[in-house]
């Protein structure tokens, strides 16, 4: 059995399945991550949500990196997406499910300056 996205020779107890494709692991993450979308309003009401609910508060109940993600914008005051992939070595689309899990928890939003989008703190 081969990964259908980049033909890597797969095992059986290697396969993932991701909308009817067979995917290698690491096919499989980057097709997941790519899913996960910033803008989308169900997913920030979910998030907020639940994290009220469980009485979580600024970076209580993120992973170790999306807290240093979280941390890394609050302390500089604004990151660009750049900075945020070179500080913690993340492709596009690692970065881009990292920031929509913050984004929906509303810890970080865009704010634009100029010609530049820049991360935020949310409040």
């Amino acid at each position: 059995m081969k990964c259908k996205r980049c033909n890597r020779q797969l095992l059986d107890n290697e396969s993932y399945e991701y909308l009817g494709e067979i995917l290698c692991e690491d096919c499989y993450i980057d097709k997941y991550q790519a899913s996960i979308t910033a803008c989308d309003p169900l997913a920030v009401h979910a998030a907020t949500r639940s994290r009220k609910k469980l009485g979580l508060e600024g970076a209580q109940g993120l992973t170790d990196q999306q807290r240093a993600i979280y941390e890394f914008v609050k302390n500089r005051k604004r990151a660009t997406r750049a900075e945020i992939m070179q500080t913690f070595n993340l492709s596009e689309p690692q970065m881009q499910a990292q920031l929509a899990i913050l984004r929906h928890c509303q810890l970080v939003k865009g704010q634009k300056e100029g010609n530049q989008i820049y991360l935020v703190p949310f409040s």
